[in-house]
């Protein structure tokens, strides 16, 4: 790896954000987010076509979660050494192929083994964009370069998994992976000829996963980001059973689409703010998830304050894949791919484990119980971040 410097070109000035490059990266992202979670919305289509129930059909999204959490750190260790744009191609190339495969694909077993390759396809863009995006952006401006880079997942949810479905349900599930395939192509194009090349890791310098941790603030970092999303995926993986007191259980699609659109404000209000109020903005974020934790505990029957909690909870969860992936780029320097590696890991994690301990609570407890569960786990992540001032969520310097 290298250093990470501007490489714009000679024609865009020294200290601007090079957009279209950023928005090849963004594009990316888009697609592997697209690619994984699409099938939550066609399970009805694909169940029917593969001749298997619901459930298994569900298994194609674990599939590739498990691609990505199982893969992502061992593929990036052993690839330190390769030029990072043909690394990014031949993660594109796989998206080509494995959406071609689950569109053609009669067996199930095959199309479940096709999903797994995109989930390390897709493990594999996640652990570069991050990295990409810094290398390409002047110093002052990583933040907001990676925030740029990150409007695609937010896309992803709030337009492109409803558009997807939509095609779906009307020209058919195949022809809706069909279309990432093609989408991917173009995707390979544009990064082709828009991305610059970086080395890899010269030979005889690997960075080993021991030492990646042991970098001043990086485990505050990846600890703190790991609390924050299993504490999101609890509600978020089971809005619906918390919706039924209020009587906005049938309106889940309204709910949801509020809470993407929040994500991007919240992700222009990082890409905004973040190179200068990096600390301010992690703290704020954690406390006012808390305090919306603690307000839904008391109106789980109130439908207009659990939207207004939504709305607000988008924000700050569109905003924090920016502030823990920037947080984590300033503290790795050179190691920012294997960091995102293990970011990429721990957010899969935090994932499963809050689908884990959601549905121990639903069956368990109850969905009231979430909130208290979600205010707890996040008061721990903001003791970590408040105590994390000297090295991973530092001030910035005035």
């Amino acid at each position: 790896m290298t250093t990470q410097t501007n490489s714009a070109s000679p024609a865009e000035p020294p200290h601007s954000l090079p957009l279209g490059r950023l928005l090849v990266l963004a594009c990316a992202g888009f697609v592997t987010l697209m690619t994984e979670v699409m099938p939550a919305g066609l399970l009805p289509q694909i169940s029917s076509g593969l001749g298997v129930t619901d459930s298994l059909s569900g298994q194609l999204v674990t599939a590739y979660a498990a691609g990505s959490l199982l893969t992502a750190i061992p593929l990036m260790t052993l690839t330190q050494t390769l030029p990072r744009r043909g690394l990014l191609l031949t993660a594109l190339v796989g998206f080509i192929i494995v959406n071609a495969v689950t569109a053609v694909s009669d067996l199930y077993w095959l199309t479940l083994v096709a999903r797994f390759f995109a989930g390390m396809f897709g493990g594999m863009v996640w652990a570069l964009l991050v990295g990409y995006a810094a290398r390409i952006a002047p110093p002052h401006l990583i933040g907001r370069a990676i925030a740029i880079t990150g409007i695609g997942g937010p896309l992803a949810f709030s337009l492109g998994v409803p558009v997807g479905t939509f095609l779906g349900t009307i020209f058919g599930w195949r022809l809706a992976f069909g279309g990432m395939s093609v989408l991917a192509l173009a995707l390979v194009l544009s990064a082709y000829v828009l991305l610059p090349d970086f080395p890899g890791q010269q030979r005889g310098k690997h960075v080993s996963i021991r030492h990646v941790l042991m970098l001043p603030g990086l485990v505050a970092i990846l600890a703190t980001m790991l609390i924050f999303v299993v504490a999101h995926n609890i509600l978020y993986t089971y809005i619906a059973p918390f919706l039924q007191p209020s009587g906005l259980a049938s309106r889940v699609d309204l709910v949801l689409l509020l809470f993407g659109v929040a994500g991007i404000i919240g992700l222009w209000l990082a890409g905004t703010f973040i190179d200068r109020h990096l600390r301010v903005m992690v703290l704020g974020s954690l406390l006012i998830f808390a305090t919306i934790a603690l307000v839904l505990a008391f109106a789980t029957t109130s439908p207009s304050v659990i939207l207004v909690a939504v709305i607000i909870w988008g924000g700050v969860v569109g905003a924090a894949p920016t502030l823990f992936q920037t947080a984590q780029a300033k503290a790795a320097g050179e190691a920012t791919d294997m960091a995102q590696a293990m970011f990429v890991t721990a957010w899969n994690c935090g994932i499963a484990g809050g689908g884990l301990v959601g549905g121990l609570l639903l069956d368990h407890i109850g969905p009231a119980s979430f909130p208290w569960v979600i205010f707890a786990l996040l008061l721990s992540a903001l003791a970590l971040a408040t105590a994390a001032k000297y090295h991973g969520f530092v001030a910035a310097k005035p």
